[in-house]
């Protein structure tokens, strides 16, 4: 695997230390003007940037210890939804504050009654005249609590089935009849909330794509993800690793337990096995090929190995681990106790084990649907007849 970046005479590595030398503290909105926070994005909102272009970028910005606006379900989902779809007023009016950290967003999907079968929902939308009724609940909804906007689907042709009669609507969390409730997590903080919608009027003009059409959407974004170096850490990409974890050990004189010795080596195996994995996904990338099964198996291995990381961190910390600040040899860092704590939430948020397992069963290596199985069919009947 070849993953070199250009070198230091790159003009593209030119271009942003210019840039950076003129602009030495970027706000988020100078960013999004550049073009830095989502250079991959078309023009004028991006830099239309191919994959190494991108890397240079994220190289640069790091070097500089530049960090872009943090808001991850606006630049990784609204707005890519919104340039595939929207309307050039929504473009105008959602893009740049989005971008520069200005406007955070939530996502109004997941349900009571509809988590891993979203398409199962039941919130409706009723249209009057130029405005849309909102009626439903919403669960597991992170930053409901600080976002100016969400993405809503919701049903609004009720005879339709499944996929079919779900609409995507830009909803002002500040509307009337806009209820956030926090979910408080064992961590003792909240990023998720329940939202329910009681009669709430969304402008005709805040509907992203045809009505009826929305399904079609919730796919948009998945070839508009940022290429990207970083996202190693134990919680979903942040926090500690592995490595972290092993260097922590390695300064402190290491470990005298000869089972805790085991599990360190085992975390480190596992930690190389998903970096290679997603060096293989980064290389088909740069090459212009799909990632292929690699994305679906690392999130599958990569939730349970944030576990193992934080299980493991925990256990080092001896009888001081049942303590609320405990860190493994008096590291001193936070991360370590909420991570501990936070980690149960992997497996589940973002797909659950189970779906993930039954995807990769499906569609990498070819067994047979969940609902053949349960009629009874066999393996070699269901493959007979092209499921």
């Amino acid at each position: 695997m070849d993953l070199s970046l250009p070198g230091e005479d790159d003009p593209r590595r030119g271009a942003v230390r210019a840039w950076l030398e003129s602009h030495p503290s970027p706000s988020g909105r100078q960013l999004a003007e550049a073009g830095y926070v989502a250079p991959h994005w078309p023009q004028p909102w991006g830099l239309g940037a191919d994959p190494i272009h991108q890397l240079v970028i994220d190289d640069e910005l790091r070097r500089a210890g530049v960090r872009r606006p943090d808001n991850a379900i606006g630049i990784g989902w609204a707005g890519p939804t919104i340039i595939h779809a929207g309307t050039v007023e929504q473009k105008q009016r959602y893009l740049l504050p989005l971008l520069a950290g200005e406007e955070i967003w939530c996502q109004l999907f997941s349900e009571p009654d509809a988590g891993s079968d979203l398409a199962n929902l039941s919130t409706r939308a009723t249209r009057d005249g130029d405005t849309y009724v909102v009626n439903g609940q919403k669960i597991w909804t992170s930053y409901a609590h600080a976002a100016a906007f969400g993405i809503l689907i919701c049903r609004t042709d009720p005879a339709a089935q499944k996929h079919h009669g779900i609409t995507y609507l830009i909803c002002p969390m500040d509307a009337p009849g806009v209820t956030v409730r926090p979910i408080v997590e064992m961590t003792g903080a909240h990023n998720f909330n329940e939202v329910f919608l009681d009669e709430v009027h969304i402008p005709v003009a805040n509907r992203v794509g045809e009505e009826n059409a929305g399904w079609a959407l919730a796919k948009v974004t998945l070839g508009n993800e940022r290429v990207s170096l970083s996202g190693e850490g134990a919680l979903w990409g942040r926090g500690p690793t592995a490595n972290d974890l092993v260097e922590l050990v390695r300064r402190s004189g290491g470990c005298a337990d000869a089972q805790l010795r085991q599990r360190l080596a085992q975390l480190y195996i596992h930690a190389e096995t998903l970096r290679l994995i997603r060096l293989r996904t980064l290389v088909a990338t740069l090459a212009g090929r799909s990632p292929g099964p690699e994305a679906s198996l690392r999130k599958a291995l990569a939730d349970d190995h944030g576990q193992e990381i934080m299980a493991l961190a925990k256990d080092l910390c001896g009888a001081a681990g049942m303590l609320a600040d405990a860190a493994p040899f008096g590291d001193g860092n936070a991360t370590w106790a909420y991570g501990y704590l936070f980690a149960p939430a992997l497996t589940i948020g973002g797909g659950t084990s189970q779906v993930q397992r039954n995807i990769i069963a499906e569609r990498v290596l070819g067994l047979p649907h969940e609902s053949d199985v349960e009629a009874g069919k066999s393996w070699a009947e269901a493959r007979a007849a092209g499921r």
